[in-house]
């Protein structure tokens, strides 16, 4: 299901051609994390695109799926609903927290939370889009040109003795309609977007190359 990848920052990287089904690539994100905690594989990032599908952290609130037109999956990472879809970007980040990252601290979630956040903010600015932290809220939100601010990047990520998985999910040129479905991330109040619903038309093999060369500059500066 997922490719054997090719090295670059010290991390494999794969990316599958078309959807990836979510509750299989979750076992194989479990599997190879087993793996590298035993030491039998090297740390991973895979870049995928599944077809709709709700998951459910596991602070998710039943009352926030408001229309479960598509798949439901307990995903097991934290966090609240999210969706996950077509002409979105999900990274699956598979690293042991045991070693040092550039200069993010050895077993510190925090940062390593901070650190994903950071990844996602400089691939944005590559395409001119600036995006925010905002207290309180977890993952990327964006000014919106008429006023008010949307969340253009979501992070879930969980931690089995030391070693991450699970990971982030930038909406490149997904349909925005489909998170109607549920209250992403538990914030009713704010709405999502996309690169391509800010004006910025780019493909998803431009943002890949933005997400690994941008890599570097986070997780192995230092």
């Amino acid at each position: 299901m997922i490719p054997p990848g090719r090295p670059l920052h010290g991390i494999e990287w794969s990316i599958p051609d078309g959807l990836t089904d979510y509750v299989p690539a979750v076992a194989a994100m479990a599997a190879r994390a087993a793996a590298i905690r035993a030491g039998t594989a090297p740390e991973a990032v895979w870049l995928v695109e599944h077809p709709p599908t709700y998951t459910a952290g596991t602070s998710a609130k039943p009352e926030d799926l408001r229309d479960s037109r598509f798949p439901t999956v307990a995903a097991g990472r934290g966090g609240q609903w999210t969706y996950h879809g077509p002409g979105q970007r999900v990274g699956y980040v598979m690293l042991d927290l045991s070693v040092p990252h550039g200069t993010i601290p050895v077993r510190d979630v925090r940062a390593y939370v901070h650190a994903l956040e950071e990844w996602m903010i400089r691939t944005l600015w590559r395409f001119h889009i600036r995006g925010e932290r905002r207290t309180g809220r977890v993952g990327i939100w964006v000014a919106l040109p008429g006023g008010g601010e949307a969340k253009i990047g979501a992070i879930g990520v969980r931690v089995t003795r030391w070693v991450a998985w699970h990971g982030v999910a930038l909406n490149v040129e997904p349909d925005l309609s489909h998170f109607s479905g549920i209250v992403p991330c538990g914030v009713a109040e704010h709405g999502v977007t996309s690169l391509h619903a800010l004006g910025v038309l780019a493909t998803m093999e431009e943002v890949d190359g933005a997400l690994m060369d941008v890599w570097g500059e986070v997780f192995s500066a230092g």
